[in-house]
């Protein structure tokens, strides 16, 4: 019976009956050592036992933090002859974790999505329970996976409950409840074994401060041996409880222990191999088993609490530890097991312990744990004795540290090793790791920076790379003179690149030569082969594309790279990706598929815990708020943004403005955004319309003058049909000229901007109104209207239909819904998910596709069939979900 804990007992059954019920959840029970948390799991294991409950349970050990995958191999070591039914990258995933299969990993969150696979699978027969208690010394890989796993349950009837303490584990996302202390009644009833006197009773009630443990530790110390008060904290003071326990026990048992404490993972056979070597047995922890600070059965040793564990290594002297680690390493049969005690038995440089570090550090990383493989590179350099080797080792944990999403981690890595060395070449080969970390933490400029100085002592293709890499980095952080910098070396030590050069002509604002190089690079890249194996070259194309504005290629590119991270299972890449292409589907108007692909970004990004990179998430969102005419929305996007106040939200309010008719602050918003370059530069363009529009209808056409020439050479130079035809309907509203409408016209019907052919229609037919042309207006105001319907810019569309009432039509108000437009009734989610049902797709080919359980895809079907009038999968086919 625990005492004290109906409302905690409440809230773990409720998440056990909603897993009965075929619905998910996640709940992470933080306390302090001896708080009662792994009471309360022994607890929910016991009253949800029972027929078709599956309990799964994993134990965080203290020494195995590093260990790569050590808790997710004790968590689904009895479940393993179920990877054979999982997708074969996540099979081959998890089959690298427990070692049955090869180790080359690329993306740390495929194994979190296997996990959360599996776990489903496990359902589909009853429900899951799984119970991960001390998760605070979980090791980082295996945190992460079961985290993503935790945060994409949905419906498939699997409950997951974490116990950690105060620190350590950072679950945000996850619902925490926190056990309350006991209070003296409840205190009083605990102690009623041990007949205290009241006095006694009393000051281990006071000096327990209603921590469970605390109280039955004093109780048992003060019957047994009394003593006086002990001002400490309450964990400090059943440390030092366990250490008096443990001090009164013989020498022999003492080191024992100490073995077992070292070992960490209750291994009883590794235990008594090192203990021979030490002169002590299996009969020498007899004492401790009958003072009851450890269990032995006939494989393993556990203390009955992990602070027992932490006083009997604590209470060990320097040299006593060292020997056991030692020890403990001889014995170990696994080289893992091995590489884990080597750096605590070395205390002096040597290139053998390193080597086998290295090694380690090799499987860690193959497995994708790259948190695990750092520290392993981290230990390796400490006790490598050639400085070159050192920094060599330091920089590998570095990538390794980044790659985990450790930057300030792997920042103070990367200054350890550039410390190391002296001679420029090596510190160049060093660079790279260090500028990838900056540009990580948002210094784009400094990060070229750091690149574009040290290439020139880099080797020729390495320093090639760089200066790619510092041309695209000081684009994005707007700084002229760095792009010029980088692609002027890239000249001079014989690698011209046609992308950086490109951007260095468009800081100049000399877009007669810039883009003609971009979509000369667009062109080879999407000719070559190298785009379809190498992400960066990918990126670099995709990012050309957005900058030229050809929106097709863009597109496509996009589109296939979103498809290659699928197939790879490259979650990790996936959201920047993901972002890049719902720029260019709001280009198209693909308003609801842009919403869908900024939708599934975040998710794995916050599922991901990699949540420093929300910052883009606005921007899209806000530009079809705006356009929808949602002032709420799209302000609170924009305020919500990174650059609040600069070019992307200005530009986004801008248009929101112009469309409600505030041109005066539509006008004052663009003018601000105007200066902008670098990386804004495409965007501006993108915007010119915007100005120029609320210039001429505040009337004043002259402060539109400079901004129309500088997009007019651009779209000259840039010869997108889209643009040429925006160009041409700004210099119509200026000139008043009939030829430039009808040229903008005949451009749009060869571009794929549909908002602005509508808003081309629009302006054209109130000139033609304006003309008394009437009749000849309806037909590109009626075109106009139907557009803006399908985008639902309603201000746009209330503008047209003023229009065309105006010419004397009837008849305008909105069309109904029909199966071309029930998405609309989606959610982003639902809408990916009925698309691939619709394609053929089964379940669980959707699922692995968008990185969800079956039974969740399951539930978004079953969710949307009622919204698009449906009953069942077959009927998806005879909808229109373009």
């Amino acid at each position: 019976m625990l005492l004290g804990r109906t409302t905690e007992q409440a809230e773990l059954e409720g998440l056990v009956t909603a897993a009965r019920d075929g619905r998910s959840g996640a709940l992470v029970v933080r306390g302090e050592a001896g708080i009662g948390k792994t009471a309360l799991l022994d607890w929910v294991a016991r009253s949800a036992s029972g027929p078709g409950l599956r309990v799964m349970r994993v134990t965080g050990i203290e020494p195995e933090a590093d260990l790569a995958f050590g808790g997710l191999v004790q968590l689904l070591w009895p479940v393993q002859d179920r990877l054979g039914a999982l997708p074969f990258p996540q099979a081959g995933a998890l089959r690298a974790v427990l070692g049955s299969g090869q180790t080359r990993g690329r993306d740390r969150f495929l194994t979190g999505l296997a996990v959360l696979t599996l776990l489903a699978d496990l359902a589909e027969e009853g429900p899951v329970l799984c119970l991960i208690d001390d998760a605070q010394w979980l090791d980082q890989a295996t945190a992460e996976a079961l985290l993503f796993a935790a945060r994409r349950l949905a419906a498939e009837g699997v409950a997951m409950l974490f116990a950690t303490r105060e620190e350590g584990f950072a679950a945000p996302g996850l619902t925490e409840l926190r056990p309350s202390r006991l209070d003296r009644g409840e205190a009083t009833r605990l102690l009623a074994e041990y007949g205290l006197p009241p006095a006694l009773r009393d000051q281990v009630i006071a000096e327990s401060s209603g921590n469970p443990l605390a109280l039955i530790e004093f109780a048992a110390a003060q019957r047994d041996h009394p003593s006086g008060s002990m001002p400490l904290p309450v964990a400090d003071r059943v440390l030092s409880s366990f250490r008096a326990q443990i001090g009164r026990l013989p020498e022999r048992t003492r080191l024992t222990m100490l073995i077992a404490a070292a070992e960490g993972r209750g291994d009883l056979p590794l235990l008594l191999r090192a203990a021979q070597q030490l002169g002590v047995g299996l009969d020498d922890l007899e004492d401790a088993e009958r003072a009851g600070l450890i269990q032995v059965t006939e494989s393993t040793v556990a203390f009955r609490h992990p602070l027992i564990g932490t006083a009997a290594y604590q209470g060990a002297v320097l040299a006593r530890r060292i020997a056991v680690h030692r020890a403990l390493a001889e014995a170990a049969e696994e080289p893992d097991c091995r590489a884990r005690h080597l750096p605590s038995a070395t205390t002096e440089p040597d290139e053998s312990v390193a080597a086998e570090l290295v090694a380690a550090a090799g499987r860690a990383r193959g497995r994708t744990a790259y948190g695990a493989a750092a520290r392993l590179y981290q230990q390796a350099a400490r006790l490598t004795p050639a400085r070159h080797d050192q920094a060599r080792r330091l920089g590998e944990a570095a990538v390794l540290a980044l790659s985990a999403g450790h930057a300030g981690q792997a920042a103070d890595l990367a200054e350890q090793a550039e410390r190391l060395v002296d001679e420029p070449k090596a510190l160049a080969e060093l660079v790279p790791v260090r500028a990838a970390v900056v540009f990580e933490l948002g210094e784009q400029r400094q990060a070229a920076l750091l690149l574009i100085r040290h290439a020139a002592q880099a080797a020729p293709e390495q320093a090639a790379a760089m200066l790619r890499t510092s041309a695209t980095y000081a684009w994005l952080s707007g700084d002229p003179d760095l792009v010029r910098a980088a692609a002027q070396r890239l000249e001079i030590i014989g690698h011209p690149d046609l992308m950086a050069k490109g951007l260095a002509h468009l800081v100049d604002d000399d877009c007669a030569r810039g883009l003609p190089l971009l979509a000369e690079f667009l062109t080879q890249a999407c000719a070559g082969t190298r785009i379809a194996e190498d992400s960066a070259a990918g990126m670099r194309a995709i990012y050309s594309g957005l900058i030229v504005g050809d929106d097709a290629a863009t597109l496509e590119l996009a589109a296939a790279e979103v498809e290659r991270c699928r197939k790879q299972g490259l979650i990790g890449a996936l959201p920047q990706v993901l972002y890049v292409l719902a720029q260019t589907q709001v280009r198209a108007g693909l308003h609801r598929d842009a919403e869908a692909a900024v939708a599934e970004a975040v998710e794995i990004v916050r599922d991901t815990g990699l949540c420093g990179r929300l910052d883009w998430r606005g921007g899209v969102p806000a530009r079809i708020a705006a356009i929808e005419g949602d002032e709420e929305r799209c302000r609170r996007l924009a305020e919500e943004a990174p650059d609040a106040g600069g070019v992307a939200s200005d530009s986004a309010l801008g248009l929101l403005e112009l469309g409600l008719g505030d041109h005066k602050g539509a006008l004052r918003r663009l003018e601000t955004a105007w200066p902008g370059t670098g990386c804004h530069t495409a965007g501006l363009m993108d915007a010119v319309g915007d100005l120029v529009e609320a210039a001429v209808r505040l009337g004043q056409p002259g402060r539109a003058e400079q901004p129309l020439r500088r997009f007019e050479a651009w779209a000259h130079a840039g010869r997108q049909p889209w643009a040429r035809a925006v160009a041409s309907r700004c210099r119509a509203l200026l000139s008043g000229q009939e030829e430039h409408f009808t040229q903008a016209i005949r451009l749009h019907q060869q571009s794929g901007r549909p908002f602005e052919r509508a808003r081309t229609e629009l302006l054209y037919g109130e000139w033609l109104r304006r003309d008394r042309r009437r009749s000849d207006a309806r037909m590109p105001l009626r075109s106009a209207l139907e557009i803006f319907e399908r985008l639902h810019a309603a201000p746009w569309a209330e503008r047209a239909r003023s229009e065309l009432r105006a010419t004397g039509e009837s008849g305008t108000a909105m069309v109904q819904a029909t199966a071309a437009n029930l998405i609309d009734r989606l959610t982003p989610q639902e809408l990916q998910v009925v698309r691939l049902a619709a394609d053929g797709s089964s379940s669980r080919e959707i699922a692995a596709q968008l990185f969800l359980s079956p039974r969740t895809v399951e539930h978004h079907l079953y969710k949307a069939y009622p919204k698009l009038g449906i009953g069942s999968r077959r009927e998806l086919t005879r909808l229109d979900l373009t």
